[in-house]
């Protein structure tokens, strides 16, 4: 009897971590289908992935949910790349030209970071009478971010040096997310009036 109770507690034990361990895989595999079907519109679309993978389930298949989440990521990515250009205006001692496109460097990082925080406080109260408006305003903003990285990027010389190599890598990898943003926001902009009900 103390067997056939050890056994049929084993089973049930065995038969329940099944069932959740093929939930957790059927959640997974939709959240990774969700955040590959909204990065399809992306230019990058392996780095889309990567950095937006945390909102899968979260944000399912809203597009507004996937622009909001694209903004949140680039203004994170962005602030990073400012404190590091704040560093490396402390402690390298830059000459001439890369002197001067580290200073405009480092204000054009900070419009970019204001681009963004607009964009995303314009996605956080999303409304059915102004979207056209909103989606024009996001547009601008996103596209002037992109531009001040582009500035920041193109300033420097001496490519082969390492350190101006890395910071240009760094300032890349933001101009590739931003650009992955306003991608998500043009879909949102083409498909999104759905999903969005007035405040």
């Amino acid at each position: 009897m103390v067997r056939k109770i050890s056994y049929l507690t084993l089973l049930l034990a065995f038969l329940f971590l099944s069932f959740f361990a093929n939930t957790s895989q059927l959640a997974f595999a939709k959240g990774t289908d969700n955040v590959r079907e909204a990065c399809k519109v992306t230019r990058y679309q392996n780095l889309c992935m990567r950095s937006l993978a945390p909102f899968s389930n979260s944000a399912g298949r809203s597009p507004s949910k996937w622009a909001r989440a694209g903004v949140s990521v680039t203004i994170g990515e962005a602030k990073n790349v400012q404190a590091y250009l704040s560093s490396f205006k402390r402690h390298e001692h830059l000459r001439g030209r890369n002197k001067v496109a580290l200073l405009d460097c480092v204000e054009t990082f900070a419009d970019a970071i204001d681009d963004l925080h607009r964009s995303l406080n314009v996605l956080r109260r999303l409304s059915r009478s102004t979207f056209g408006t909103q989606m024009g305003d996001l547009n601008t903003w996103l596209s002037s971010a992109l531009t001040n990285e582009d500035t920041c990027l193109d300033g420097f010389q001496g490519k082969s040096d390492k350190k101006i190599k890395s910071l240009q890598n760094k300032v890349r990898k933001v101009y590739y997310v931003t650009s992955n943003t306003l991608a998500l926001v043009n879909k949102l902009a083409t498909t999104g009036l759905g999903s969005i009900s007035d405040p």
